[in-house]
């Protein structure tokens, strides 16, 4: 019944490189989230570089104390970069540069043969491998056929219908959400969840017995502008504890 929290401290590093130099420095805010609860740090390496640089990367996974979560592209170029990080676990997620954030899941279905190698890898490495996908029964299920220890849920497209109010389509979301992670459970993948939560959506997710694990990060950095980020991880881990104690 325990529920994890995973902090995203891409964004972080996006204010940094809007002006260039060193601050704010997204491996203090990783540690700063850390001593206020988060239960592991996320950040995506894009090819790009637009936000975590490679040496980020390479001190996140020295310097904090819990498990780093290292969202990748599967390239061989980020094969390599986590062959030689050796993160607790590798999210792997579709990446194109004219996106502003991930627009969507990994078509794990439609790319098996192709990632195939990259789970291989990963894997033998004695890394954990989470795939970003959709909710849906084809996807889910090609993640078990990859031998994917994780799947993590992209919570993205029901985030956005209930914060537009488009209520119909927020259940239509939420119930495909609800389906999928029993699903995903009742295969043995570990099930994670993410992309577009805050407080009220988290608290409403925390519910589902089968998902152990919550990233976030947009959101919680966000906020921590106005709340500052210690304050805005406690209570984004007050709301997932309100969820999961309505749990019968």
């Amino acid at each position: 019944m325990t529920l994890r929290l995973g902090v995203n401290i891409d964004h972080v590093a996006t204010v940094r490189n809007a002006r260039g130099g060193l601050l704010p420095d997204p491996v203090r805010a990783a540690k700063l989230a850390i001593v206020a609860g988060a239960d592991g740090i996320t950040a995506h390496l894009r090819e790009d570089r637009r936000h975590i640089r490679d040496e980020d990367i390479a001190r996140l996974k020295a310097e904090i104390d819990k498990p780093l979560n290292f969202e990748m592209a599967a390239t061989s170029e980020m094969v390599g970069i986590a062959l030689k990080t050796k993160p607790h676990a590798c999210c792997l997620v579709p990446e194109k540069r004219s996106e502003r954030t991930t627009e969507g899941g990994l078509d794990a279905a439609g790319q098996q043969t192709a990632l195939k190698s990259t789970v291989h890898a990963l894997k033998h490495a004695g890394i954990r491998v989470s795939l970003f996908i959709a909710a849906q029964p084809a996807q889910i299920e090609a993640a078990a056929a990859l031998g994917a220890d994780i799947v993590e849920i992209h919570t993205g497209a029901w985030c956005d219908a209930l914060a537009e109010g488009r209520t119909a389509q927020a259940s239509a979301e939420w119930k495909q959400i609800v389906a999928g992670a029993a699903l995903a459970s009742g295969l043995g993948l570990e099930v994670h969840a993410g992309h577009g939560l805050d407080y009220a959506s988290a608290e409403e997710i925390a519910a589902l017995p089968q998902i152990v694990e919550l990233n976030i990060g947009h959101f919680l950095i966000g906020e921590s502008i106005f709340e500052g980020l210690p304050e805005t991880v406690t209570f984004m881990r007050a709301a997932m504890a309100r969820g999961r104690a309505t749990i019968k």
